[in-house]
């Protein structure tokens, strides 16, 4: 989803800057430091009432990554992206489905979330897309999984776009929930419409320090309110917030969080190793790998229209609709739905 940003006096600029670099890189020295765990030293991590058991931990990149994992060892692997502020538990019904198909599910908590954890406490926390979409790739090269299917919704989608235009060789098929979601900074010079900036509130919230600030004293109430007014149809309990709600409690989260909607408004710069990157996803690259996107009839949170962006898919594609007021985060509103999608996908 492309965001929109007029521009602003360089002062606002600078002190966001120094913002987020006092709380993106000196504020967070809790990270993980330790480069002993391996994809098998799961002992001490354990999602709560995961039903896939304790987490497996692998070092991939910059991270130590956390994940759940089911399905066939020897299954062709499929790898699904959790959103924002949502956590892996989006697929605990989903998982299950493919598994009983003969796929290997790999579930990673991204950075910020649950228990990954960067390997330096001096790496910056950056939550530009360019770095959450490199965390996957890092994520397949640890294992040496060559290629996978790709699986996600909001910002798991965004991460699985890009891997899928960038790296068109590493995906075997892509399942995005909204579909096209590559943006660019310059892309967000222009202004929406009023009814369009209304949706984004939370993202003109984050670019102040009074935003960051209540963010990080009211995580778990400000989700619940995105979860709501994303998917209001959906009547979620407390024991499925909570339950996710507690991988937002990593210490990197709030950072990692400020520092992604920031980037969006041109209010910070990522990091210079991701420009290369940034570069080719500034020409809105075509994705040509197999395709299903899929869109809830009850979808709250700001996503673009199917026909604004299926030209962006040049290689076997199909669109679903999913009605029965399902909302922003589809995979746990309808798992049927979703694990449809990716098995139907790898046959296109």
């Amino acid at each position: 989803m492309d965001t929109r940003r007029e521009q602003k006096p360089l002062c606002i600029t600078a002190c966001l800057k120094v913002t987020v670099m006092q709380f993106g890189v000196l504020g967070l020295a809790n990270a993980q430091t330790n480069d002993s765990k391996t994809a098998t030293d799961a002992s001490s991590s354990v999602a709560p009432s995961s039903p896939f058991g304790p987490l497996k931990h692998i070092n991939a990149g910059l991270l130590d990554v956390a994940y759940a994992e089911t399905g066939p060892a020897e299954g062709p692997v499929v790898i699904l992206l959790h959103g924002w502020p949502y956590d892996i538990h989006s697929y605990d019904k989903v998982a299950p489905l493919l598994a009983a198909k003969g796929y290997r599910v790999l579930m990673p908590y991204a950075r910020g979330y649950g228990d990954t954890h960067f390997l330096s406490a001096n790496t910056v926390r950056n939550g530009q897309p360019a770095a959450l979409a490199s965390d996957v790739i890092d994520f397949m090269d640890a294992p040496k999984i060559k290629q996978a299917v790709l699986g996600g919704y909001d910002w798991g989608a965004r991460s699985a776009d890009i891997v899928s235009a960038l790296w068109p060789e590493r995906v075997k098929v892509l399942v995005s929930v909204s579909g096209y979601l590559i943006g660019n900074q310059e892309a967000g010079k222009t202004p929406l419409p009023p009814k369009a900036e209304l949706q984004w509130w939370y993202q003109y919230y984050f670019a102040t320090e009074r935003g960051r600030a209540g963010y990080e004293k009211n995580t778990h109430d400000f989700a619940k309110l995105i979860w709501q007014t994303a998917s209001p149809k959906w009547a979620f309990d407390d024991a499925t917030f909570n339950r996710s709600a507690a991988a937002l409690d990593n210490p990197d989260h709030v950072a990692i969080t400020i520092f992604n909607y920031r980037w969006r408004l041109g209010l910070i710069q990522g990091e210079t190793q991701y420009d290369p990157l940034e570069q080719k996803l500034a020409k809105a690259p075509s994705i040509g790998v197999p395709t299903i996107t899929l869109e809830g009839d009850a979808n709250g949170a700001p996503h673009p229209a199917a026909e604004d962006y299926a030209k962006r898919f040049t290689g076997k594609y199909e669109y679903r609709f999913i009605q029965g007021g399902i909302g922003h985060n589809l995979p746990q509103e309808d798992p049927q739905a979703f694990a449809k999608a990716i098995i139907d996908a790898d046959h296109l």
